[in-house]
Formats: C-alpha cells, sequence, structure tokens
C-alpha cells in the first residue's frame, strides 16, 4: 500500500517514514501559472487546531457531510498536548504540526502557507484514488453525499480526475490560482452546503476576496451560552437582510481564491498593507484580531468579501463569564487596534465611525447608570418620564423581533428585557478595551 503524500516540517527535519517528500517553496517565491477554471473547483481545507482533542471529531464530521466535498483536509496542530493529532489522523485528515510557533493561530496558518500545498502528479494521482474509495465506502475525511448514489460517478469524482490530469500533464507544483482554500477553525462544525455555496461565490466573481459564514453557537454554557446563542442569531438576521454584507470574514470559517492568497502575500511584502511578519505571511501575527485585519486587508487589495445566507455554521460558545469577557475584550481591542494600525482610509471610514458610536453607547449607559444612582441616592425613587418609557418600548420591540429566528418561546422571553444586563456587561467590556488601548497596556490572547 502506497502512504499517502502529507506535510514536511518546516524546519526541513525529515519526513514521518513511508511518507513521501514534499519540497518547500515559500509562498511569495513564485506566482503559479494562470489556468483554465476546473469544471469542478479543488478545495483544500485547513483547520488550524491546539489542544482541540474535544472538537475536531465534530469538526471532520461536518466535513464529511458537505455536498461539495474537499479534496484534501489538513490539520493544523500547533503545540498540541492532548489527542488532536491522534484524533485527526483516524479521521482520515492530514496533519501538518507546527515547529517553533510562537504567533499562535496567525503563525501556525503562516507555516501552512509557506508549504504552498505542493502538488507531485503520481502523488496526486493516488490520492485521488484514495480519496474516490474513500467516498465509496463512507470512510475518510473526504467522504460525501455520494455514498447514497449508488455507486455512480459523482461530481466529486469529475473533481478528483480534472485535478489528477491537471498534475500529470502540467507537472504544476503549487495550487492553480482558482484553486480553492478554506480555513475553519477547529471548535466549528460546517452546515453541509457551506463549501458548495461559498465556492459559487468566490468562482463566479474575481473581484470577491473572500466568502465567509454566519454562525450558531453550540448548546450548554447555561445563561451565558444562551445568551451568546441570542446574539449570533441578531448577527446572522442582519447579515441576511444585507444580503450578505458583512463587516468582517469571520475567522470560524472562510473561503479564499489561491489567487487572491498570493496577492495578500504581495501586497505584504511590498508594503502596500501591514507587512504582518515581514515574510509574506497571510496573517499579520502581530495583532490581537488576525481576521479583521485580513478583511481589511482584502478590502484595500480591491476585494469584497461577503458572508452568503447558504455559508452557515454552528461554533463554540464561552462557557462562562470569566472566559466571555477575555475572547470579548480580545476582540474588540483588536478591532480598535486594527482601525489605528490601517489609518483613516476609503475603506476604514466607516470602522472608524462604528467605534465611534460604540465609544457613544458606552459613555451613554454610564451616564444612564449613573443618573439612576443619583436619583435613588437623593429621592429613594426614579420617577417615569413618558418619553424614556417610549423609548424603553421601542428597545423592547427591537429585542423580540431581532430574536425571532430561535422561536416564540425566546421572543417571549426577550419582552422581559432579561438581556439588558448582557449588553451592560458588553459596555464595560468595551469601556475596559478603549482603554487598554489608548494606554497601550500589555495585549493578552
Amino acid at each position: 500500500m502506497t502512504a499517502s503524500p502529507t506535510l514536511e516540517r518546516l524546519d526541513g527535519a525529515d519526513v514521518r517514514a513511508g511518507e513521501p517528500q514534499v519540497h518547500v517553496v515559500a509562498l511569495d517565491a513564485v506566482t503559479a501559472p494562470t489556468t483554465a477554471l476546473p469544471r469542478e473547483p479543488y478545495v483544500t481545507v485547513l483547520v488550524p487546531a491546539h489542544d482541540e482533542a474535544d472538537q475536531i471529531a465534530a469538526t471532520l464530521a461536518g466535513l464529511r457531510r458537505q455536498t461539495l466535498p474537499p479534496a484534501r483536509v489538513v490539520v493544523v496542530a500547533d503545540n498540541c498536548s492532548d489527542e488532536t493529532v491522534a484524533i485527526a489522523r483516524a479521521a482520515g485528515a492530514e496533519v501538518f504540526e507546527t515547529v517553533g510557533n510562537t504567533d499562535k493561530k496567525a503563525g501556525a496558518l503562516n507555516q501552512a502557507w509557506a508549504l504552498r500545498f505542493r502538488r507531485v502528479a503520481e502523488g496526486e494521482r493516488r490520492g485521488g484514488e484514495r480519496r474516490a474509495a474513500d467516498r465509496r465506502t463512507g470512510t475518510g475525511v473526504t467522504a460525501g453525499p455520494e455514498r447514497r448514489t449508488g455507486g455512480r460517478r459523482t461530481a466529486a469524482d469529475r473533481r478528483d480526475g480534472a485535478a489528477d490530469r491537471r498534475g500529470a500533464t502540467t507537472g504544476r507544483p503549487d495550487a492553480a490560482d482558482d484553486d480553492l482554500v478554506l480555513v475553519q477553525d477547529a471548535d466549528s462544525s460546517l452546515d453541509e452546503g457551506f463549501l458548495e455555496g461559498a465556492a459559487h461565490h468566490v468562482l463566479r466573481d474575481d473581484r470577491m476576496g473572500a466568502v465567509g459564514g454566519t454562525f450558531r453557537g453550540d448548546p450548554g454554557g447555561g445563561l451565558v451560552g444562551h445568551l451568546q446563542r441570542n446574539e449570533y442569531a441578531r448577527y446572522a438576521r442582519d447579515v441576511r437582510r444585507l444580503q450578505g454584507k458583512c463587516l468582517v470574514v469571520t475567522g470560524t470559517a472562510a473561503m479564499f481564491r489561491a489567487a487572491t492568497l498570493r496577492r495578500i502575500s504581495e501586497a505584504r511584502l511590498d508594503g502596500r498593507v501591514p507587512r504582518g511578519d515581514g515574510r509574506g505571511g497571510i496573517y499579520d501575527t502581530t495583532v490581537l484580531t488576525e481576521d479583521n485585519e485580513l478583511t481589511f486587508a482584502i478590502l484595500h487589495l480591491g476585494y469584497q468579501v461577503l458572508s452568503p445566507k447558504e455559508c452557515t455554521l454552528t461554533t463554540e460558545v464561552m462557557p462562562t463569564w470569566r472566559a466571555l469577557w477575555n475572547q470579548r475584550l480580545r476582540w474588540k481591542r483588536g478591532a480598535i487596534e486594527n482601525c489605528v494600525q490601517y489609518g483613516v482610509t476609503r475603506i476604514t471610514w466607516r470602522y472608524w465611525g462604528r467605534q465611534l458610536l460604540t465609544l457613544a453607547g458606552v459613555l451613554i449607559t454610564f451616564l444612564y447608570l449613573g443618573s439612576l444612582a443619583v436619583s435613588l441616592i437623593g429621592s429613594g425613587h426614579v420617577r417615569v418620564q413618558p418619553f424614556w418609557l417610549a423609548v424603553t418600548g421601542v428597545f423592547v420591540l427591537e429585542r423580540v423581533i431581532t430574536v425571532r429566528d430561535r422561536g416564540w418561546r425566546h421572543m417571549l422571553a426577550a419582552a422581559t428585557m432579561y438581556e439588558l444586563l448582557y449588553d451592560v456587561f458588553l459596555q464595560f467590556v468595551h469601556a475596559r478595551a478603549y482603554l487598554d488601548a489608548a494606554l497601550r497596556r500589555e495585549r493578552r490572547w
């Protein structure tokens, strides 16, 4: 039996015994020749994972259910001390283990990008045969809905054949410009139409720089988990009403064309966007929110971003208030610092506007709470003004309508305004983020 192609360590160490060697080529070294768009997209999925043994199996299972099965699934195992690597290999995924990475997710993905998904014709042919066999038997991470076709040749089979012929006839060592790369967090699980929907939007428009998803929260987490699920439902509703227009391509799952990634790398090297790690890495390792910064880079290079309604997934919720505080503090401070990093441009002015509105909301919240405290201390009661009662009614109506996707029980509960405490909590997080950014306090992940 011939071993399937795998990825070589970046430090030059020998690959595991029995596996073919893969030469390392820097992402910024050359640009792959332009080739005709294949009839079926070739999708590589990268799953960065740090100690995700509890989640990785569900993540890979979600990829097996895709209506457009990926050609390759590579788990980028970053400094794992648990069973993540073993579980991923048992599920049929390739595993790339980072070497000496101190830059968390961004650094891990940059190491993986440096390999450039190099293909060898003979290895690719054998890999295609193995994937086709896996799909027919329902095994392996790329097994998909063709198990229900009675062995008939499917779109995925045709895609594999196209990829095999390209490798055999051109000898091309790298991904074609129209090959697709999906980056997915290890604590997320894609709904079955995600890859097909994302590929459709990326390939139909050369200006589409990235396609992301909207997410629901996983079960669990008690009250704090419930509140996050409501929040995510409202965000998904907003994006859907805007026909997929979004401010940020979420890091939970995003698809790119290979040509776009090459252009981002080149732009980092020539200074059109922030240099990041200084070596042409796709992700900026100097920031707290690499997905937000990458969105800025994509937009500044003239591309568009989208989160279409068919690209949905579930993701982990923070299980405690402390974990939620840390997560949102990193998100908010990272967003603020990304704006400062890029300055005021034709792209970022809208983001600056949102930051100013958020800051105004923080100030209004503190003034409101302060006025209540003064009134209670001074007179022992709070006078109800008709105007503010009407404003409160509008707020309650908004809370009820925007959680409609979660069902009537959640709508009734929202009418009690119990989520007001969650909103106040987030305002305190925002206040801390603005303060930390202004004082340039030490940043922590």
